[in-house]
């Protein structure tokens, strides 16, 4: 079947799919951190203070998040979000209003369980369990919401900020999620979607489904999130400082918002790219390169002063971006089934909700003691390195697992 094709009669659900995670942008930390010079001026907060506050509010999402996460498996997708779509918006409400720092606490929390967490949840494991044999296309259409919201989203808030000031912004992102995200997404996601004999034959695939219990007890899962987590630990971590990233560097912060837009394109490129890879060649193979380029754009930002490198860096983000949040999608029901996505991916959505929560508040710690940003950044390109070689044998671990499962050995590696 032709991506035109695909496109056009899976049209309903691609683009409730990708609303889901385009106004999941709202609990994003790029957004968020858009108004962190301003919220550590409101509240008199250092970087490791305001930093230490968003970790914990972030951590707390990622407990709840299990409890949340697992009704997908059994409330459809439309009611899910009527439901988690309203509690975005009151969160933004409450970020425009709030004047205490447990109010601030409380507001963060919210925007991460409902936004980040909630928002991108039901995007994923509904359209991992609707697709198989196209699931890497589905994945690539559905992820590129999160890059739509990073190319728009800055600039539209920076300017309207400008304008209004920063509380007012957030009062209007409020109405936009109630007034638009909700009823669109509602209309598109309440007919839900069953796998076609049409769709062709998933030729990779795990050989059963997994209880979130069993994942949890499975070491190559951990060894995975080693490399599946990075790209989310570490470009909430340099997005969430990018105002101290700027004044360190002296560039222009509206020409580094500007930048937004490339990474975006290149982010949309690659993750159709590597949807066409994953279909034809399994997101499990993915897992050893996927995170080089991540790497290369660390070092790019880490050694580069003109603020053309800052340019570069966003291009090779972009890359990295691409292929990791289509990879986020596909990789597990590839692993572990679908019969259990939704319980196995509120697990997964938490530890990243909870990684992301660590990098911004260990990272401005570190800067308040002295520890140049920088070099932060070049360590985390070593890690995408090394990580990478640890992949090489995860890949090769699944592959040879899903062999034996499919031939009924699956008591092998049960503990």
């Amino acid at each position: 079947m032709s991506f035109f094709r695909f496109i056009t009669e899976n049209s309903r659900w691609l683009a409730g799919g990708f609303l889901l995670t385009f106004f999941s942008s709202f609990g994003q930390t790029f957004f968020i951190s858009l108004s962190s010079g301003n919220i550590r001026a409101a509240y008199d907060l250092s970087h490791g203070e305001f930093g230490t506050l968003y970790m914990m509010a972030t951590f707390m999402s990622a407990l709840t998040l299990p409890v949340l996460g697992k009704a997908v498996d059994y409330i459809p997708v439309a009611r899910v979000a009527a439901f988690n779509i309203p509690l975005l918006a009151v969160a933004a409400v409450g970020m425009a209003l709030s004047q205490s720092l447990f109010f601030l606490f409380v507001t963060i929390y919210a925007l991460r369980l409902f936004g980040q967490g909630m928002m991108t949840h039901n995007a994923l494991t509904a359209i991992g369990r609707w697709y198989a044999a196209q699931r890497g296309r589905a994945m690539s259409v559905t992820v590129i919401g999160h890059q739509f919201g990073e190319a728009t989203l800055p600039l539209v808030f920076v300017a309207v900020a400008a304008a209004i000031g920063w509380r007012g912004s957030w009062l209007l992102s409020a109405a936009f999620l109630v007034t638009v995200g909700l009823p669109v997404i509602y209309g598109l996601m309440r007919v839900e979607r069953a796998p076609r004999a049409t769709d062709g034959v998933e030729r990779r695939s795990a050989g059963r489904d997994w209880t979130r219990g069993e994942v949890l007890r499975d070491p190559i899962f951990w060894l995975a999130s080693l490399g599946v987590l990075a790209p989310g630990f570490i470009g909430t971590t340099i997005f969430f400082h990018q105002v101290y990233l700027v004044e360190l560097r002296g560039w222009s912060l509206q020409l580094f918002a500007a930048f937004f837009v490339v990474m975006s394109s290149m982010t949309v490129l690659f993750s159709l790219i590597s949807g066409a890879l994953i279909d034809r060649f399994s997101a499990v193979r993915m897992l050893p390169v996927f995170l080089l380029p991540l790497g290369v754009a660390c070092f790019i930002l880490a050694f580069g002063e003109a603020q053309w490198t800052a340019l570069a860096f966003m291009v090779f983000m972009g890359v990295s971006y691409g292929f990791s949040s289509t990879l986020m999608g596909a990789l597990w029901p590839e692993i572990y089934g679908t019969r259990h996505l939704g319980a196995v991916r509120s697990v997964i959505v938490a530890i990243l909700v909870f990684a992301t929560s660590l990098g911004p508040g260990l990272t401005g710690f570190l800067i308040d003691f002295g520890v140049s940003y920088p070099a932060q950044i070049g360590a985390m390109g070593v890690y995408c390195f090394a990580v990478s070689g640890l992949m090489v044998h995860v890949a090769g671990t699944i592959r040879s697992r899903n062999v034996i499962d499919a031939g009924g050995g699956v008591g092998a590696h049960l503990t």
